[in-house]
């Protein structure tokens, strides 16, 4: 059963990450607002998702591009599966 109030946002249209306003448990049918168009998409969470933590929104192989804020914020260390918890330990900086 899908929630019915969000438990992430999304900055635009197009990121692959959603930031949890809540803690999510793993398993849990979340949904998740786009704060660029109020329209919502939901997704089923692999793992924990801590509250100000990144949940995928789609599919990512090895070394592809992570986009947040339409902006190139990280590369993909592992495979990122959509609802996978997103940190340090599957995506490092774009930055340097």
């Amino acid at each position: 059963m899908v929630a019915s109030k969000h438990k992430f946002l999304i900055h635009n249209q197009g990121d692959h990450v959603g930031v949890a306003t809540e803690d999510i448990a793993a398993g849990e049918d979340v949904i998740g607002v786009y704060m660029d168009t109020d329209e919502t998409t939901s997704v089923q969470s692999r793992g924990d998702v801590p509250l100000g933590h990144k949940i995928a929104l789609v599919d990512l192989p090895e070394g592809a591009d992570v986009i947040e804020y339409r902006t190139r914020v990280g590369l993909a260390k592992t495979a990122i599966a959509r609802g996978d918890y997103v940190h340090v330990h599957n995506i490092k900086t774009a930055r340097w």
